[in-house]
């Protein structure tokens, strides 16, 4: 080990360059591990967490491929499938918490009493909800995080039976959670019961939505045995269903899936392609290594000849040279650890809040483990091509080191070649993957939103119960806040809306439509739809294409109207005038529920850039049939920047009311930057893969080359003292690297073509065989391997002759 120190020592630039290489190629890989390994590998930190199923309803047929459950839902299935061990209900929220004057809003979640219990969690402190706990007269009760308990109640050990404010009323602490209970990507900080009104338990509202469910397998039983279950219960319900045939329609279905697949299902292929580019760079890094190990031994072939010579064995050169391998594996991998802990802190804080499952992104065993597997494996990667061919060279020959000719010579050449043909293949696909990502990206960012974004400030306003009971205390506040936002200074248009788009909150319910006839076998569709003020389409820029939007008057009069996107109408009436066509967001078209369309608007994008336009929107008065909502969003467009207003509308808020907060206030956009996160990060991190290789794969390449240069020094001397043109020099080694090169090119752009399939469902807007795209790819690497091979050729052309004849 000592003398594998020194001799490491005495090449101060190539153990740098080692070293740097192993580092940046082993961080990279440790920082995505660590992410798939805290996301997809890491069990949910439950008691037997396998056992945790996701309950979803789906109703493919009406555009709704996944749907949360319902109230009856949870009633019907708790005791009634014998698969389950337990089964409950939540559902995410917030809420105020304090007094006037200084009003936070917080997380929280109402949950159903076996939560806990299906999760497999006990709680440190009291007691969990009962039944008699679900009704809206009952429900003043909390069980708090530890976290809360710590700030809020400063840890009291007789936190039982205290109270806390809750939107204005006191709320009664029954129980505390573990210090380490997190519920997945939850900031919940604390869980009330999941009350409901007693006539949300009847049939007819089976299939509403708006509650998500879990449930514990019962020992010993399957996923498919529990699905196979839930299929026969659906069926059997089916025949008393008051919707059966809409139901059946609509293929209703319920997956029974791992909680953990279900959390993770959109993630998982991102981080899959992460994690084979930096294992593609990891490939590339350590070629590049090979070569330089190649090319050092080459320099150390009389050191070897002569040990051979005084009596060493194979065994002992062998040893020595997987020796220093090692060393500098375990050096790399050490700074790759260092690196790795770096990104994940830089991680954690750019992304870290919109990973799923809340996973704490983490150096931990299992990341550990992996990077300690890596130093054998570097180790005798970069150690066997040295071995192997050591044990070839003929002794004679190499204490004749001056001589360019002999097998082993020859043989280093081939695999030095074929590392080459390797670095470039790879990093064909590392670029072309990059170029797909990087085109998709810029084709969703391209993509039109349907309205202004600029220009608008959006913030969401939930009204607590206490002093908004009834529909005119709502309706009182919102006739008072929008013309108190109206008058600040900057800002030209101001509304309200249940269904702001980017908010992940857009509702998306069945319309009927009427005089439109169902076919066989056909169902009703889901459309976005959102209750509005008469302002929402001026403060959000949305063009309004014929008829009118709403007045003021259309919350106060009896006769119901609505507005559709051009979208719907094109669904409905293709190439006809929508206006005073009657439509219901119920099943059944009825006098008092219809109402009338009095105007069509242009379609926007509500949920991603990505999405198809052409799923239809309806949108109802703010206060119709006398329903005013509780909770919405602020729309406010403003001339100003509008980030600067925020201050402005909190105060304008707290002075209607002091204990109201103004939650998630921000330009509308961030939100629509922040849709494309899932996006923008891989293609970010892809390009910074595939720099790295092209410039690892170029090195490489330079690297050959040179040193192929060196070794023919006598070679071209007598050449061009024999009359050799220096031109034909030049193309001659020119010609040899860019052979190596267009080899790599062709291999490379096979391999992506082979694994292109696999990019398809991430890409949009662009094909995964996209003939651009390799075109630049391919005249980038071309260039970059050009130049690499052009300095050594240039070098060739100016040996001096007698310089090079004297060499010996």
């Amino acid at each position: 080990m000592r003398h594998a120190l020194r001799i490491l020592l005495k090449s101060p630039g190539f153990t740098a360059t080692a070293l740097a290489t192993l580092a940046l190629c082993l961080g990279a890989n440790l920082i995505i591990y660590s992410v798939v390994s805290a996301i997809l590998l890491r069990p949910l930190p439950f008691p037997e967490p396998e056992r945790l199923m996701a309950i979803d309803n789906s109703y493919p047929k009406a555009g709704a491929e996944i749907s949360s459950s319902s109230v009856p839902n949870y009633f019907d299935r708790r005791h009634a499938i014998a698969a389950f061990a337990s089964v409950s209900s939540y559902a995410g929220g917030s809420i105020i918490v304090g007094a006037e004057g200084t009003p936070n809003r917080v997380p929280m979640m109402r949950v159903t009493p076996e939560f806990f219990d299906t999760l497999g969690v006990k709680l440190a402190i009291g007691h969990m909800f009962t039944d008699a706990e679900l009704t809206y007269q009952t429900d003043q009760v909390a069980v708090l995080t530890d976290s809360f308990w710590r700030t809020q109640f400063n840890a009291d050990p007789d936190v039982i039976g205290k109270t806390f404010l809750n939107d204005g009323l006191p709320i009664t602490v029954i129980g505390v959670l573990p210090r380490d209970f997190r519920f997945l990507a939850s900031e919940a900080r604390f869980f009330r019961p999941a009350s409901h009104d007693p006539k949300q338990r009847e049939p007819d509202n089976r299939h509403s939505n708006g509650w998500n469910m879990i449930a514990r397998l019962a020992p010993g039983v399957s996923v498919a045995e529990a699905q196979k279950q839930m299929d026969a219960f659906n069926a059997q319900q089916l025949q008393t269903d008051p919707y059966a045939q809409l139901v059946k329609d609509a293929g209703f279905h319920t997956y029974v899936r791992s909680l953990h697949d279900q959390q993770v299902k959109s993630i998982r292929p991102i981080l899959l392609l992460l994690q084979a580019g930096s294992l593609l760079l990891l490939v590339i890094g350590l070629v590049n290594l090979g070569n330089l190990f190649l090319i050092r031994a080459s320099g150390r072939t009389k050191e070897f000849a002569i040990r051979q010579a005084l009596g060493a064995s194979a065994w002992q050169l062998a040893r020595e040279v997987a020796t220093e391998t090692f060393l500098l594996a375990a050096a790399g991998t050490g700074l790759g650890l260092t690196l790795g802990a770096f990104g994940n802190d830089l991680l954690t804080r750019v992304a870290g809040s919109q990973l799923p499952l809340g996973a704490a992104i983490t150096l931990d065993g299992r990341v550990c483990a992996a990077a300690a597997a890596t130093i054998p494996v570097v180790a005798l990667f970069l150690a066997l091509p040295v071995v192997w061919l050591n044990r070839r060279r003929h002794l004679a020959t190499g204490l004749q080191s001056e001589s360019r000719s002999g097998t082993a010579n020859r043989t280093a050449q081939r695999i030095r070649q074929g590392f080459i043909v390797t670095q470039v293949a790879f990093a064909f696909v590392l670029l072309a993957g990059a170029g797909l990502l990087g085109l998709s990206l810029k084709k969703a960012m391209d993509q039109p939103t349907g309205f202004a974004t600029e220009t608008v400030l959006t913030g969401g306003i939930a009204l607590p119960w206490k002093n908004y009971k009834d529909n005119n205390a709502r309706a009182d506040f919102i006739a008072r806040l929008l013309p108190a936002i109206r008058v600040l200074p900057g800002v030209t248009h101001a509304a309200i809306t249940t269904g702001l788009p980017f908010t992940g909150n857009v509702s998306n319910n069945a319309i009927t439509v009427e005089g439109h006839k169902l076919q066989p076998g056909q169902s009703l569709q889901a459309h976005y739809t959102a209750n509005v003020s008469a302002e929402y389409w001026s403060a959000m820029g949305i063009p309004l294409v014929r008829g009118r939007t709403f007045t003021d008057a259309d919350s106060e009069s009896k006769a119901r109207v609505c507005v559709v996107d051009q979208a719907f109408a094109d669904l409905y009436w293709p190439g006809q005038d929508p206006i005073g066509r009657r439509i219901t967001d119920g099943v059944e078209i009825k006098d008092d529920t219809a109402s009338t369309i009095v105007g069509v608007v242009a379609p926007v994008k509500q949920n991603e850039l990505t999405e198809d336009a052409g799923h239809g929107a309806v949108y109802f008065p703010c206060r119709r049939a006398g329903s005013v909502p509780n909770g919405f969003n602020l729309v406010v467009r403003t001339s100003l920047p509008p980030g600067s207003l925020a201050d402005s509308v909190r105060k304008a808020v707290l002075a209607l009311d002091p204990g109201l907060p103004v939650d998630d206030l921000r330009p509308m956009a961030t939100r629509v930057a922040d849709s494309l996160v899932a996006r923008k990060s891989p293609a970010l991190l892809t390009s910074i893969f595939a720099i790295t290789a092209l410039l690892l794969a170029s090195l490489g390449l330079y690297g050959v080359m040179a040193y192929a240069v060196a070794q023919r020094t006598r070679e071209f001397g007598i050449r061009l003292a024999l009359g050799a043109a220096p031109a034909s020099v030049l193309r001659m080694v020119f010609l040899e690297g860019s052979r190596l090169a267009l080899v790599g090119l062709a291999v490379g752009a096979t391999g992506t073509l082979l694994v292109s399939r696999y990019l398809a469902s991430l890409l949009f807007g662009v094909k995964a065989y996209d003939p651009l795209a390799y075109g630049v790819v391919a005249l980038i690497l071309g260039a970059v391997a050009a130049l690499a091979c052009l300095l050594p050729a240039r070098r060739a052309t100016r040996v001096d002759p007698m310089v090079a004849l004297r060499a010996e």
